[in-house]
């Protein structure tokens, strides 16, 4: 139950039904340790459950198309675009689901999106079998990419619940908790497959795991009172460029994430020559691993800043792609599997550590505004929650991006390579963008006739 110092007294105004907290002020640190931590690792644990259930469900045709032999009359070309559709759609909705956790509280919607996985799941149980069309194969994927919004509601959620100092411990944890859920549906792909089962099998383990984790919230979470909807929070963030350029250099870690998630499978198939089983035992690995990387990522942000970090990802990303092109023209497994996986890792610890870079940054513009303290502290929530929705969204646009040049590589070269060149120029630009708006310093700034305005938005930015 919610601790009696947090539960709203009966003559305090209006109460919505449910499990409310009216008082929420994680940066009071005598209310942290005595009431607030305790709940906030809770929400923290069960909206984990929930969001690792939308990732697999989201990711699940990255694994199916595996299953789809001959039989089912798909080309390569026609699985990168059934993988891209479902990986735009999960993009598209994490906009509203962002908002969607002050329209109806992050307990109840947490049960609400939960309950929704439920569609994609049987919808897929019912047409999964050959004879099916391609296109009733892509609509009822689409329907699978509402497993990819609720990474966003658990992480505008989970970011009110956190005092700003662990932010990116806590928010790692919930968005690599939550990607882990890639590489467990591939374990479990990998198990089925090896004991000859039928893609109906994964698909039915899944319907009462997600019935699970919708009466686990209803059972466990609560709603925050502060957390309201506000247009012009929306407004504002859309208005700042820090959403923009945080939206570009998250489409290079998460979006690269996503991306060859459900991209690295068909890749071994297709130019490698590998069979469904042999892929699975490898495509697992590298989501995995960047998975339970991700809270290191932000635990690393936390110390040394989100900015260094995230650049220095940039320029392992580059190099590990540089090296995949030439492992892709030589045709080199032994050498493509390794490098994809460290790839992989870079990419986790990079979704941590931009992650942790976006409340960093608009806490930072609210010291610079002259706020401190709570003022300073509620500035940064309010932009920083309504920015995540978008930046969540552009970045898994990435998703679509890396599996459509997979797409056009494949029908133009027969193999990768083509893609990868493309990664590489992109990681590129990820890094001087990182260095040029939150690492270098101004000409000016050590001047003392520099002018305030001229040293606000270098203010702190290479901390956050």
């Amino acid at each position: 139950m919610t601790a009696p110092s947090t539960a709203p007294a009966p003559s305090s105004g209006p109460r919505r039904g449910g499990r409310w907290i009216e008082h929420w002020d994680p940066e009071d640190e005598t209310f942290w340790n005595t009431t607030g931590e305790r709940i906030a690792r809770r929400n923290l644990f069960f909206s984990v459950l929930s969001e690792h259930i939308g990732f697999s469900i989201w990711t699940l045709w990255s694994v199916l198309v595996l299953f789809m032999g001959p039989e089912y009359g798909l080309t390569p070309a026609d699985k990168f675009l059934l993988t891209s559709m479902v990986t735009l759609v999960g993009a598209v909705v994490r906009v509203p689901y962002t908002f969607a956790v002050a329209v109806f509280g992050g307990r109840n919607w947490t049960v609400i999106s939960a309950g929704l996985l439920l569609v994609p799941t049987v919808a897929a149980f019912a047409v999964m079998e050959p004879g099916t069309s391609f296109t009733t194969f892509l609509l009822v994927g689409l329907l699978a990419g509402v497993g990819g919004g609720n990474f966003a509601s658990s992480m505008t959620n989970i970011n009110a619940y956190f005092p700003l100092r662990k932010k990116g411990w806590a928010l790692g944890l919930n968005a690599g908790g939550g990607n882990i859920g890639v590489p467990v549906i591939q374990l479990i792909a990998l198990a089925i497959i090896g004991a000859n089962g039928r893609p109906r099998v994964l698909l039915g383990i899944y319907i009462p795991l997600i019935l699970l984790a919708a009466v686990l919230a209803f059972r466990f979470m609560d709603n925050l009172e502060k957390v309201r909807n506000d247009t012009g929070a929306a407004q504002d963030a859309a208005r700042d460029g820090h959403t923009w350029i945080m939206s570009f250099l998250y489409v290079g870690t998460f979006g690269s994430f996503i991306g060859y998630s459900f991209a690295f499978g068909q890749v071994l198939t297709n130019q490698f020559g590998r069979t469904p089983l042999q892929a699975a035992y490898l495509t697992f690995i590298g989501p995995l691993l960047g998975s339970l990387i991700r809270p290191v990522g932000g635990r690393l942000a936390d110390r040394w800043g989100g900015a260094r970090i995230s650049l220095y990802t940039y320029v392992g990303m580059g190099a590990a792609t540089a090296v995949l092109v030439y492992a892709s023209q030589q045709k080199s497994l032994g050498l493509f599997v390794p490098v994809f996986v460290a790839l992989f890792v870079l990419s986790g610890l990079g979704n941590g550590s931009t992650f942790k870079m976006i409340p960093g940054i608009f806490h930072t513009k609210a010291l610079a505004r002259g706020l401190t303290g709570e003022a300073a502290a509620a500035y940064g929530r309010r932009l920083s929650g309504a920015s995540m929705g978008l930046i969540g969204a552009v970045g898994a646009l990435g998703g679509v991006g890396i599996n459509l040049a997979f797409r056009q590589s494949f029908l133009s070269y027969g193999s990768g390579t083509g893609a990868f060149v493309a990664f590489l120029v992109f990681y590129a630009a990820c890094f001087a963008v990182t260095w040029a708006v939150y690492l270098r310093k101004p000409a000016g700034a050590t001047s003392p006739a520099a002018s305030a305005a001229e040293k606000e938005p270098q203010l702190g930015y290479a901390e956050v």
